[in-house]
């Protein structure tokens, strides 16, 4: 079984996020980098798929250099090869512009199964798996916490307000992570080792066939982004529920 793993670099939770100076980006200075959490289940729940049903487990990540780290961390994990999609703007696209660089790519290798976080924590905007989906015509089923493999179907319980549903659709296909599915391996050294010796495909985004002017003007983009919130001070708990109602009348003026 081809499966394929939509991969994204991003800042680790942990990291004191600064608006840059433009106002519409933040400042990379010092940040550490990590894979998207989600889609380390993502990287997780391919392995185990091909521990059982063979194959090889592909990586796609669209960004800068740098995000190759993002993909040696999946190789070091168990898979197989990665392909970046270099652009040093990335980061300024939006999930329905990475969703089609991405589809441009996919339709160039072969796959069985495409597996992605079901966000990513910097974006948030859960376009990118299911957009991606859309764009190459297959089937796809979100916020998947278990699945099962078998007659060329994939049979995926998904998360809903106030419970799951079971939901079965032909391969291939795309799902989404959710929290619940599996727990991610580490790294071994052995694998961090082999990892070194492992195919990563460098393109661009010309080399996907797609108009360079067009992906530069992606549907939405950032305006601007806010400064620090207001720490509300007060002798007690009285205090700052006053004072927080004054702010929201006087100042916000949403009361």
């Amino acid at each position: 079984m081809e499966i394929v793993v939509l991969l994204k670099q991003v800042p680790a939770t942990e990291s004191l996020i600064r608006i840059a100076d433009d106002g519409v980006s933040i400042k990379t200075d010092d940040l550490k980098w990590v894979v998207n959490p989600y889609d380390e289940f993502a990287v997780e729940e391919a392995l185990r798929i091909k521990e059982v049903h063979g194959g090889s487990v592909t990586t796609v990540s669209v960004g800068p250099e740098k995000a190759t780290e993002a993909i040696r961390t999946a190789l070091a994990m168990g898979a197989d090869k990665g392909i970046l999609i270099t652009d040093p703007e990335a980061s300024r696209y939006d999930g329905l512009t990475i969703s089609r660089i991405l589809a441009a790519t996919l339709k160039e290798i072969p796959f069985d199964l495409i597996i992605a976080g079901q966000r990513a924590v910097d974006s948030d905007n859960f376009q990118v798996g299911p957009a991606t989906a859309e764009f190459l015509n297959i089937p796809h089923i979100s916020m998947v916490i278990k699945q099962e493999i078998s007659n060329s179907k994939i049979k995926c319980h998904r998360t809903v307000e106030g419970g799951t549903v079971i939901l079965e659709m032909p391969l291939p296909a795309l799902f989404t992570t959710q929290r619940g599915l599996n727990e991610p391996r580490y790294a071994s050294l052995p694998g961090i080792m082999k990892a070194k010796k492992k195919p990563i495909d460098i393109k661009t985004i010309s080399d996907m066939g797609l108009d360079v002017d067009q992906i530069k003007y992606p549907m939405t983009k950032i305006a601007a982004m806010k400064k620090s919130g207001i720490m509300i001070t007060g002798d007690s708990d009285q205090a700052k529920a006053a004072e927080l109602v004054r702010i929201l009348h006087e100042e916000c003026k949403v009361l």
